[in-house]
């Protein structure tokens, strides 16, 4: 494909990328912790929708391990306070314990087995939970998940938009 023809694709994802900004900063003001700062979030579910073979069946993979993802998080930072006691080793030990658990899901079903998915969705939360004021594990896994799926919507539009276009006017 020359530059020509793919800069439909590219204009149009801009495009989505400015909606999901404007849908960030305008819809998703209410959505605590983040009130409208979460547009990271669905630009790494985004990304992750192409990781997971750009089908919805993918997409719902993507989703899930960022359920499990979340879910491991408040695993590992309940266990690690669980854990205080060994004060600098609490984190380290409780990863140790359950990061392998974890790591299990890669031989489980293959609804479940999406790791990437679930490290992603993992690490978001750690980060929302550090560092945005006031989140709690309730309000940080509701506001993580609806970011997650208006980014899988998005990589949807764009493989549709994409697969569409490409058949229509580069590959007739």
């Amino acid at each position: 494909m020359n530059a020509k023809k793919y800069l439909p694709i590219a204009l149009f994802i801009g495009f989505q990328a400015f909606v999901l900004q404007a849908l960030d900063q305008a819809i998703c003001a209410g959505i605590p912790p983040l009130a409208a700062g979460g547009g990271w979030i669905s630009f790494q579910a985004w990304a992750m929708y192409f990781l997971g073979g750009c089908t919805p069946k993918g997409g719902a993979r993507a989703l899930i391990g960022y359920l499990l993802g979340m879910a491991a998080s408040i695993a590992i930072m309940v266990g690690g306070g669980a854990l205080g006691g060994l004060g600098f080793w609490a984190m380290p030990v409780i990863l140790l314990i359950l990061v392998p658990v974890i790591l299990y899901l890669d031989i489980a079903p293959e609804m479940i087995n999406f790791v990437p998915a679930v490290f992603v969705g993992a690490g978001v939360f750690f980060g929302v939970m550090s560092y945005v004021p006031g989140a709690s594990f309730s309000n940080a896994f509701i506001a993580e998940g609806v970011y997650c799926v208006i980014g899988l919507v998005f990589g949807y539009i764009t493989i549709t938009f994409r697969g569409w276009y490409e058949e229509k006017y580069v590959n007739p």
